[in-house]
């Protein structure tokens, strides 16, 4: 049987190009996996939910029917729990997606000939992010609203053409009876269908250009993937992998709970005080701290020239804060394999700290997120501010005084912040590494000159005996 199949198939061909195929063994390249396991949960448990999600803004009872169909979901046996599964999959899977991207980056993977596997994980990361801002907007909660709200405002922010997208992606004007259905197939066949064409290449390019190895590989087999085989070794180990990932991810859904919707309630015109995701969050940060206006507008239609009207539409605070900068943010990230310096093909990952430029650089970045994301909580930060200085107790007139004031002066700190804080740890960090390269280098400096000071030595000792040799046989021979 195995002989007919292999003669029709080519089965042992596979097994020799690809079953056999080495994986390096290094608990670094099991965030790939994990990524893609998220992925393949998130799917699976997305599959079960749509079988009773409505995607409608039609009234069943009063309320959404989108709404009360999450309502039934969450009445069901497990049907909870199962969306719980759902909301810790997308986590993890963007969460192993960002620190899998760091690795590349501070290892050096990214190089010279796997640019275009950057970009595509690069490509990867956005979508996923994109596939979760949908997914939390169809159970059409307050919290769905306000955030459908939100995007379609900076949809509608775009330059000049901001109207006409805002239309097109949200089946007309906002609030409609379409967007829910229209967002119902961004996140269940659009997105998905993207992420999983972009896995694909992914892992073709991989299997391609093969993984970038530890260096110590290059000790045992230089340029010859040092690993397990796919079949079975590896395969085993991604089936516990996958096990444990999924027991992990069940148990943060038994004992955490996710968006309870019942407390958010159906849409309303109330406008609830919400926050994306962690990894979203830096956005709304830069959000919060953006100034009101830069164009300043008369209050007088009439007395608006076209050249103020152009200019306030161009540089309106929406457009700028949640794309431009954030833009700006993300293009050395997407731009970093053009500019590398290398121009030999990198075969083996670097030691972060034989690149202290670059490593200060990295985790200046992320000082950059981590101020930005804490400039998302600037309301909580205001309050505790106001609490301080007891605004409650003041009058009217004095605590909106005070109000003011304090806004500006969290504002003023935050954008501190933002300068200070990444320029301090991209300084501390190329030199605290720089100094460490340099010691590195000069205890390398050291031991050769100590090993070529003893290879002389026995040079020499080889020599002196040598001619002690030939005495003694002078002397034999008189």
């Amino acid at each position: 049987m195995n002989q007919w199949l292999d003669e029709r198939l080519h089965i042992s061909r596979l097994n020799d190009k690809f079953l056999r195929k080495a994986f390096p063994v290094h608990h670094s390249f099991f965030l790939g996996e994990i990524t893609l396991f998220a992925l393949v949960i998130l799917i699976l448990s997305g599959i079960l939910l749509t079988f009773t999600y409505e995607p409608s803004t039609k009234l069943v009872d009063g309320v959404p029917a989108a709404y009360a169909s999450i309502l039934k979901i969450n009445s069901m046996p497990f049907g909870d729990m199962l969306r719980r599964i759902h909301h810790w999959s997308a986590n993890i899977m963007v969460g192993a997606a960002v620190i899998h991207m760091f690795r590349i980056y501070f290892s050096g993977a990214f190089k010279r000939p796997r640019e275009i596997n950057w970009w595509v994980g690069f490509l990867l990361l956005i979508f996923s992010a994109l596939t979760a801002v949908t997914g939390y907007c169809l159970p059409y909660d307050q919290f769905a609203f306000a955030t459908l709200k939100v995007i379609y405002g900076i949809t509608s922010s775009v330059p000049f053409i901001g109207g006409w997208l805002a239309e097109l992606f949200f089946a007309g004007a906002f609030p409609g009876e379409g967007i829910i259905s229209r967002f119902y197939g961004y996140h269940i066949m659009l997105l998905p269908g993207i992420l999983l064409g972009l896995t694909a290449v992914h892992m073709l390019l991989m299997i391609k250009q093969k993984h970038t190895q530890p260096g110590y590989a290059a000790k045992i087999a230089y340029k010859k993937i040092v690993g397990v085989p796919l079949s079975t070794q590896q395969s085993i180990i991604m089936i516990i992998l996958f096990v444990l990932m999924t027991a992990i991810i069940v148990l943060f859904s038994a004992f955490i709970p996710v968006h309870p919707v019942e407390v958010y309630g159906p849409p309303s015109n109330s406008t609830p005080a919400i926050k994306p995701d962690w990894y979203l969050l830096w956005i709304f940060g830069i959000l919060a701290i953006m100034p009101p206006e830069f164009i300043h507008l008369p209050e007088d239609p009439t007395l608006i020239t076209p050249t103020q009207q152009a200019l306030a539409t161009l540089f309106n605070p929406e457009f700028i804060g949640a794309m431009l900068i954030p833009g700006l943010i993300l293009a050395p990230v997407m731009l970093a394999p053009l500019l590398d310096r290398g121009k030999e093909n990198l075969y083996y990952a670097e030691n972060p700290t034989e690149h202290p430029k670059r490593l200060a650089l990295g985790l200046a970045w992320c000082a950059l997120m981590i101020v930005l994301s804490v400039a998302g909580y600037k309301p909580e930060i205001q309050t505790a501010f106001e609490n301080a200085r007891g605004v409650a107790e003041m009058g009217a007139e004095a605590a909106s005084a005070a109000k003011i004031q304090i806004e500006n002066q969290v504002k003023m700190m935050l954008y501190a912040a933002i300068v200070v804080f990444p320029i301090i740890i991209y300084i501390l960090t190329f030199g605290i590494v720089r100094m460490i390269k340099n010691s590195r280098e000069s205890d390398a400096r050291e031991m050769k000159a100590f090993q070529e000071m003893l290879a002389r030595e026995a040079e020499q000792g080889h020599g002196h005996g040598g001619h002690g040799g030939h005495g003694r046989a002078h002397g034999h021979d008189d």
